[in-house]
């Protein structure tokens, strides 16, 4: 592609809306979460979200061996959580020590943000490693929950890069 055209897709692509979102995946006793904005309902029956993840980042290996996901929505005004997850974790190191977590009437299978505007707790039905820089994970909605607010929307300058 010129670079023309690649400016020109770059724009288009930055024009779709994307909510923000903290996926978050645990197996045994390893936890990970990652900012995700590339999240997208695909069934109504049964509810479904695709989530891409970029290739090479630590929460996939956890996606793939529990076979579950969380999607907890960032609202609009809330900078905490994306200062939080926005710096990778040393390896190694919990990326929830100190946030407070879903889990005393309901135990997920997944880290669940408490202060989250939205989550959706998922189980893997389709993971889609593609030929691009992503793979995508399909997954059902096993529970679900919400709190008062707006979501953090945004737009980007070059669809092609964050």
């Amino acid at each position: 592609m010129d670079e023309k055209t690649r400016q020109l897709v770059g724009a288009a692509l930055g024009r779709i809306p994307q909510g923000l979102f903290i996926l978050t995946a645990q197996h045994e006793d390893r936890r990970a979460a990652m900012v995700a904005s590339w999240v997208q309902q695909a069934s109504f029956t049964p509810p479904m979200v695709s989530v891409a993840v970029g290739k090479g980042r630590p929460i996939l290996p956890l996606i793939s061996e529990s076979r579950f996901f969380g999607l907890c929505q960032v609202g609009a005004q809330d900078r905490l959580l994306l200062k939080h997850f926005g710096a990778s974790a040393p390896p190694g190191d919990d990326p929830f020590l100190g946030l407070e977590l879903l889990g005393n009437h309901h135990q997920p299978r997944v880290p669940i943000l408490i202060h989250s505007l939205t989550y959706l707790e998922c189980e893997v039905v389709r993971h889609v490693d593609v030929e691009g820089d992503h793979d995508i994970f399909v997954g059902t909605v096993r529970s679900a929950g919400s709190n008062p607010g707006a979501p953090h929307v945004h737009l980007r300058e070059d669809g092609l890069k964050y």
